[in-house]
């Protein structure tokens, strides 16, 4: 992580962990924020990250504290490269 970075987390997002925390439930949390980073207090709990399409959960574990959680939920998908279709023809 940047030095000159200060790690984000959504307010509504970090509230919700934190209430989570104290009444001991395990819900999965659905949220927009890509941006938000893994805080030491997501450890234990699934959250949902929208992609753009729909919802990946994310298992946080201690590995994953300081990633943000857009990482963990690619926005796009990968079909192949365009090439391995005219290789194929030619042979």
């Amino acid at each position: 992580m940047s030095r000159n970075k200060v790690p984000y987390v959504e307010e509504r997002l970090m509230k919700r962990v934190q209430e989570m925390n104290v009444s001991g439930q395990k819900k999965v949390i659905k949220t927009w924020s890509r941006s938000s980073t893994i805080y030491p207090e997501f450890i234990g709990h699934t959250i949902a990250v929208h992609n753009g399409k729909k919802f990946i959960p994310v298992y946080c574990s201690a590995e994953l504290v300081g990633h943000k959680l857009g990482e963990f939920s690619p926005t796009r998908t990968f079909r192949g490269h365009a090439g391995d279709k005219t290789a194929k023809k030619r042979k």
